[in-house]
């Protein structure tokens, strides 16, 4: 008689008649429904499916790009960021103290920030969630509403306006069309973390919807950690005939975050536990909520072309107690509009794209004394101002059925405006406008069936945030910054054979202004200025494997890898020489070994791994350590009926940083570490109808 393991008496326990496991690479079926109007497809026009997004970017971007699929991250804890966007080639996102709030870097892209975000145009459904001077939060973004996240590394973020040096990364939501009628999750863990959600979509004729609403709470791993929030979001399309849709978008994010600093070496060694005691007199948070609507209009012709209109409006009113109290209401409106059309050209395969892109946002910013907390004495009063004006164009020419060429463009145009009048009477007002040209060309080889070759060369150009236009010492009115502009040279390779799929891309990028924290003698020493010639050089890798198939039928043990190695560092600077640029590791590595049964169960062990120490500042002289951090998840995911997982992270409770500030030179005593979060365990339950 043939022995059946464990695994699958679980398996076959606890199954219904419905199979297919979510990490299975076979299209989703959509449940079966009447359909009362010929108009109805598959697929709304407004949001493809994750399969043919797959296919577009493969077929149009000659460079690294990726697509994450939701239902992968969902397998474990999907609370924040570096949950959702670990195993994304060319990603390196690490929490200040275990919540939303990130170092999120592409390429080496805002590395001197540790707080918010800068360097990534960061969109939600393909509208941005930058403010319009470049900034975003991480705390914006709910990964359990998304369907899949694409993310353009560099210039292959073209193709939505961005020609930053990290690129874009897009969270793209379920629609009515794929996602289920009901559905409820439910996390809790260490740290006293919560956190459920409950969505609903389906298709009604010619409309369809999706909701979803999320809470969340953990007292964090750190004194004064605590983090909440609570998040809406929601969409509804209808289909106004075969060839137009339009669907309205609605965001509502209320965010409280405790903020418990950096801390010295000697604190981190005796007591990773303990906040910044700075942090802890001043009660410094971060506090917002933000209320978003947007619109996407798709024309097509049902054959080749089509328009695409995108218009977005977003409030966010801003409590941010830190060295003083920011108090800032910001208003932000923006438009795109983009034509796409896939007819042959010259009787061969071609896609072209063109489009327009504009974002106008004024914040009015009020700052006071902090007092415990409280707002003392007013210290300022502004009113910033941003307006930015892209366009580009780009066009893929399929010279032979395995050979295409890549030509785009983008000119850019960006006004920063500072409006002060000082307690004293004094006009501080000033402006500072910005104008940049980013060409690209590119090429994909396919030598065989999905196995692609590619290069590009390619421009960036990105102007400061007020971040770093305004100063933090006494100066008046805007600070005087260049745009930050850079050369990137891109080689890769990206398929599947068999067992084995990858993606593979090294880049070289010559950077000129840097925007760096240089200091300004007399106004402040972190003041950011730009620095002079920089390098960014690094290889981006991942790389999974079915290591073997069908112990059981159809079964797998499959191990999935990323790798990133990071070069950064000035170019012959007059102060620093060649020193290496800090915040980021040279080497990471994230690998997991799951064993997976097609009735959804799934289990195995993943790693973190820093090999070495990394420098926290620009003079080099105070590192962070290395590390390695051991994981293990087990669980069971269906389609429909009940999923759950038990996932374990940081088992031998290793002492860690998991980021860094970054300063000019770094005493013994600079509190410039932020501790990662020690051994955790998180259980989940979800179910959908």
């Amino acid at each position: 008689m043939k022995t059946f393991s464990n695994h699958w008496i679980f398996c076959a326990l606890i199954s219904t008649s419905l199979p297919l496991t979510a990490q299975q690479s076979t299209p989703t079926t959509l449940p079966t429904m009447i359909i009362t109007a010929e108009t109805n497809k598959k697929e709304p026009l407004t949001v493809p499916s994750l399969e043919t997004r797959r296919e577009q970017i493969n077929a149009t971007t000659p460079g690294g790009a990726s697509v994450i699929d939701s239902e992968d991250y969902k397998r474990g804890r999907a609370s924040t960021l570096k949950d959702a966007l670990d195993f994304a080639p060319g990603v390196f996102v690490q929490p200040r103290f275990g919540a939303e709030e990130s170092r999120l870097s592409i390429r080496g892209s805002g590395i001197q920030r540790t707080f918010h975000g800068r360097g990534i145009k960061l969109m939600q459904d393909g509208a941005p969630l930058n403010l319009a001077d470049g900034g975003f939060d991480m705390q914006a973004i709910e990964p359990l509403s998304a369907h899949y996240i694409e993310v353009y590394r560099g210039a292959n973020g073209l193709q939505y306006g961005s020609t930053t040096l990290g690129g874009a990364v897009n969270f793209v939501s379920r629609t009515g069309y794929d996602a289920a009628p009901l559905q409820t999750r439910v996390e809790v863990g260490s740290f006293d973390t919560i956190r459920s959600q409950i969505s609903s979509g389906a298709v009604v004729g010619k409309t369809d919807y999706y909701f979803s609403a999320s809470s969340s709470f953990s007292d964090g791993f750190r004194d004064y950690s605590q983090q909440s929030s609570q998040r809406i979001f929601a969409n509804i399309g209808y289909r106004i005939s075969d060839d137009i849709e339009t669907r309205f978008y609605v965001t509502y994010v209320n965010s409280d975050s405790e903020l418990p600093g950096a801390v010295t070496r000697d604190q981190f060694q005796n007591n990773p536990h303990q906040a910044n005691a700075g942090s802890l007199a001043l009660k410094q948070k971060r506090d917002f909520r933000l209320f978003r609507i947007a619109n996407k209009t798709t024309f097509s012709d049902g054959d080749a072309q089509s328009l695409t209109v995108s218009t977005f409006w977003s409030w966010k009113d801003l409590d941010h107690p830190i060295f003083q109290v920011i108090d800032q209401l910001s208003n932000d409106l923006g438009f795109d509009v983009r034509y796409d059309n896939t007819a042959s050209l010259l009787g061969h395969e071609n896609h072209f794209t063109a489009g327009v892109g504009y974002v106008y946002g004024t914040a009015q910013d009020n700052r006071f004394r902090n007092i415990a907390g409280q707002r003392g004495p007013r210290t300022a009063d502004f009113e910033q101002t941003s307006a930015n004006l892209d366009l580009y164009v780009q066009d893929t020419f399929h010279l032979t059925d395995t050979l295409s060429f890549v030509i785009g463009a983008q000119g850019s145009y960006a006004t920063r405006d500072l409006a002060e009048e000082t307690l004293f009477g004094a006009d501080n007002s000033s402006r500072q406008e910005y104008w940049g040209f980013s060409p690209k060309l590119g090429m994909i080889w396919e030598p065989r069936k999905d196995t692609q070759l590619y290069f590009n060369v390619s421009r960036s150009f990105e102007p400061p945030s007020f971040g770093e236009l305004t100063a933090a010492g006494a100066a008046p009115g805007l600070v005087d910054l260049s745009a930050q502009r850079g050369t990137t040279l891109e080689f890769g390779s990206r398929g599947k054979m068999n067992r084995v799929s990858w993606d593979l891309s090294w880049y070289y990028s010559w950077l000129d202004n840097e925007l760096l924290s240089l200091g300004i003698p007399g106004i402040s020493p972190t003041q950011t200025v730009n620095a002079g010639r920089t390098i960014h050089h690094g290889i981006e890798a991942m790389l999974d494997v079915d290591l073997l198939r069908d112990l059981l039928p159809n079964d797998r043990l499959f191990l999935r890898q990323t790798y990133l190695y990071s070069d950064f560092h000035f170019d012959g600077d007059s102060d620093f020489s060649n020193n290496e640029l800090p915040g980021m590791p040279r080497h990471y590595y994230r690998a997991e070994l799951l064993y997976e049964h097609p009735c959804g169960f799934y289990a195995g062990p993943n790693v973190e791994w820093t090999p070495e120490a990394y420098f926290v500042d620009l003079a080099n002289t105070q590192r962070a350590g290395s590390y390695a951090l051991l994981g293990f998840k087990v669980g069971f995911r269906r389609e429909k009926g009940p999923s759950f997982f038990i996932e374990a992270k940081n088992l031998t409770d290793e002492d860690y940083v998991a980021t860094t500030g970054v300063l000019k030179t770094a005493a013994a005593n600079s509190a410039v570490f932020f501790p990662g979060d020690g051994r955790a365990v998180y259980a989940g339950m979800e179910w959908k109808w």
